[in-house]
């Protein structure tokens, strides 16, 4: 490994296997470098200048060539490789960038940002570029707009929200003699301003994403856009690509239509402001906003008729704890606090979801290809590793080797008083693969709907974006299709379960030939990579604060929850700080620990203590490493008693409560759609009812089954 660093292409060649009858290889040559760029800290090894790199990944320090410049000990720079490891020398490379002391505010985004290879700084063309786009929508862009100036659409936001890319507005409206809603979901038309392959576009393409960190934003577009033309601001006009949809008082959309139209806000609202006017709509915040209180009850009605729909089929309700962290002044972290979501949160999201789910069959219906969301059902292993462990707790999931969502939804329905609830849930949601895009519309497993896309963000995710080309080509009768793409810049890198699926999936012929791949497969792995890259810049950010914030706290106590067990030792997280660490197995005694995958448990062979998923333990802070993102706990005590109680209560089926607040993310939202038709309302001829349909399970479910 002396020749390579972290993300290098090699060609192997198999020696023998090991002991475990894993095939071993030996590295016959270096095919591509992966790195260019190296961050990290520059210190000085008995007279000899080296820089040790911030990412853990990469285990070889490299050798400075060159002056130190403004350079001291110490502190972090990136440098430029100019000889990449061989089997007889180290790397070596040139000081380029001094970004400072490791105390320094936002030095952990700095570092973040190159680590991951995210960029961060807008092509000079493109800031040109953008600098010359108009402040202001202008005369000429209100050509073919349908004009919804008149409309009080609104925008619902958290309260440090400061691009807002959706508006909503809902009325009610008779559908034949029954009554329903009309829902509008504005969402701002990037795409008139972004054209394919000009900076802005390129640029975009690159990032793919916004990367969101504690106190600051790396936006795909520039802030001019993003914050400016595209962000949907009150008494403004805005050029928005509009999905309008007609749907019944039990919850489903009987027809829905797109267009490009122009739009003034009425109102931005935050969260937590609709959820107080809608508790009190006599209230001094509804008071403030009396005009807009009926459009607020009508959204909050369309929302609960889209509720009735979701729960009639089954939507699963995962019960997580969703964090943020408060920063102080400086960019450290206060305190990191439980999100609270309310009703307002939650009737964005149907909202939400009602109109990706009709872009992506827009898109079935016109044979137009584009970046679908998937999710693929859990895969063999994972499914065969699920019914083992749901063996060992009286537990079975249905649906043989191709299990429904439904089927999902049903054990949810019966674990959820068990006292036992949360490990069980934490397995379920372990057995499910990562959401991807794709060209191929495989469906989505978890949202148990047969097509589904995103259209709602085109100011933060590129997928949403291309969504927008396809869906206004279609709407002028054409194709669109990506041109002029220089293939080769894109990010090819798969996740280690695709990569293994993928094997799989060859061998079996199952893998699409690569004579058959075209730009839109290219996009839908570029963009799935730059998610994950932004993914783990964030948590990696996220890792350095909570470390700096408990270096602190050496030798101080917290009770904890088991949240992952290891051949290695277990995870808690601890209560009152939301903050993970590890137990080393060394530190659970002079017992001989051995781990039980199924399980997911250590069980000592001499004493039998056992140590899994979810028990309650006591523990003190031992190690903080702030480079390494790591703390290390020791084990004080076991909460025996309430692990005894736990384990007596789940032996004998004992039901009761978890505890814990149920929040409905948006992934695990179901939304029914029938295939009937209405008249439209005020904006003219919407299309036929979507046939929109959730995966259908092997065998029509009870009434009393849930389904996800």
């Amino acid at each position: 490994m002396q020749k390579v660093l972290n993300g290098d292409r090699v060609q192997l060649k198999i020696v023998g296997t090991d002991r475990r009858g894993r095939p071993e290889g030996s590295i016959v040559e270096v095919v591509e470098r992966a790195n260019t760029y190296i961050i990290g800290r520059l210190l000085n090894e008995n007279g000899v200048w080296i820089v040790v790199p911030e990412d853990k990944r990469i285990g070889q320090d490299i050798l400075l060539a060159g002056s130190l410049g403004k350079a001291k000990s110490g502190q972090i720079v990136s440098v430029v490789l100019t000889e990449q490891p061989s089997r007889y020398s180290q790397p070596a490379g040139k000081i380029v960038e001094v970004l400072g002391d490791i105390d320094d505010p936002g030095m952990e985004i700095e570092i973040a940002v190159r680590k991951f290879g995210v960029p961060h700084v807008f092509s000079a063309v493109a800031t040109k570029l953008a600098a010359k786009l108009s402040t202001e929508v202008l005369a000429a862009d209100l050509a073919d707009r349908v004009d919804l100036r008149d409309i009080p659409l609104v925008t619902i936001d958290g309260e440090d929200a400061r691009d807002f890319d959706d508006a909503v507005y809902c009325e009610p409206v008779k559908i034949g003699r029954s009554n329903g809603f009309r829902l509008i979901v504005a969402i701002a038309d990037v795409s008139h301003y972004v054209k394919p392959n000009d900076a802005l576009d390129k640029d975009a393409l690159e990032r793919s994403t916004s990367v969101y960190f504690p106190r600051r934003v790396i936006p795909m577009l520039p802030e001019k856009l993003s914050n400016g033309l595209c962000s949907l601001n009150p008494d403004v006009d805005r050029l928005t690509l509009v999905c309008d949809l007609i749907v019944s008082a039990s919850g489903e959309i009987k027809a829905y239509q797109f267009y490009p139209a122009v739009m003034h806000s009425a109102a931005r609202f935050t969260y937590t402001e609709v959820a107080e006017i809608l508790a009190d709509t006599n209230g001094l915040a509804a008071s403030q906003r009396q005009s807009l209180v009926p459009h607020l009850l009508s959204l909050d009605a369309v929302y609960r008729a889209l509720l009735q729909a979701r729960k009639a089929r089954g939507a699963i309700d995962f019960e997580t704890t969703e964090t943020y962290i408060v920063c102080n002044p400086s960019g450290k972290i206060e305190k990191i606090i439980p999100r609270t979501r309310n009703d307002a949160h939650k009737i964005i999201e149907e909202c939400m979801l009602g109109a990706n789910v009709c872009a992506a069959d827009l898109l079935q219906r016109h044979k137009h290809p584009g970046t679908y969301r998937i999710h693929a059902g859990p895969t063999e292993e994972k499914l065969n590793q699920l019914r083992t462990f749901l063996k060992q707790a009286g537990l079975f999931l249905g649906g043989g080797d191709t299990p429904s969502t439904a089927d999902y939804a049903e054990l949810m329905d019966k674990i959820k008083l068990r006292p036992d609830a949360a490990l069980l849930q934490t397995m379920l949601l372990r057995s499910m693969q990562q959401a991807v895009y794709s060209p191929d519309n495989i469906g989505h497993f978890g949202l148990a709907y047969e097509a589904y896309a995103h259209f709602t963000s085109p100011i933060r995710r590129y997928p949403d974006l291309l969504t927008h080309r396809a869906i206004k080509a279609i709407i002028q009768g054409k194709r669109y299709e990506p041109k002029g793409i220089d293939a080769s810049l894109l990010n090819t890198t798969l996740s280690t379960s695709t990569r293994r699926q993928q094997v799989k999936d060859k061998a079996q012929g199952k893998m699409k030939p690569e004579a058959n791949l075209t730009i839109w497969d290219a996009l839908g792995v570029h963009c799935s990579a730059n998610e994950r890259r932004a993914d783990e810049a964030s948590r990696d950010v996220e890792a350095w604060l909570k470390c700096y914030f408990m270096r602190d706290k050496l030798g101080e106590e917290f009770t904890g929850t088991i949240s992952g067990v290891t051949t290695f030792g277990i995870f808690v997280q601890l209560d009152s700080l939301f903050i993970e660490g590890l137990v080393h197995i060394t530190e659970l005694g002079t017992d001989y620990f051995k781990y039980d995958e199924a399980r997911h448990e250590l069980r000592g062979e001499r004493s039998g203590k056992r140590y899994q998923l979810t028990d309650r333990v006591l523990v003190q802070i031992s190690r903080v490493d702030i480079d390494a993102r790591k703390i290390d706990l020791r084990l004080v005590s076991e909460l025996g008693a309430a692990n005894s109680a736990k384990e007596a209560a789940r032996r004998a089926g004992a039901k009761t409560p978890s505890g814990k607040s149920k929040i409905n993310a948006d992934k695990n939202k179901v939304l029914s759609v029938s295939d009937q038709t209405a008249k439209a309302t005020k904006s003219g001829k919407y299309a036929e009812a979507a046939p929109v349909k959730a995966r259908s399970p092997k065998s029509a479910p009870k009434a009393a089954k849930k389904k996800r």
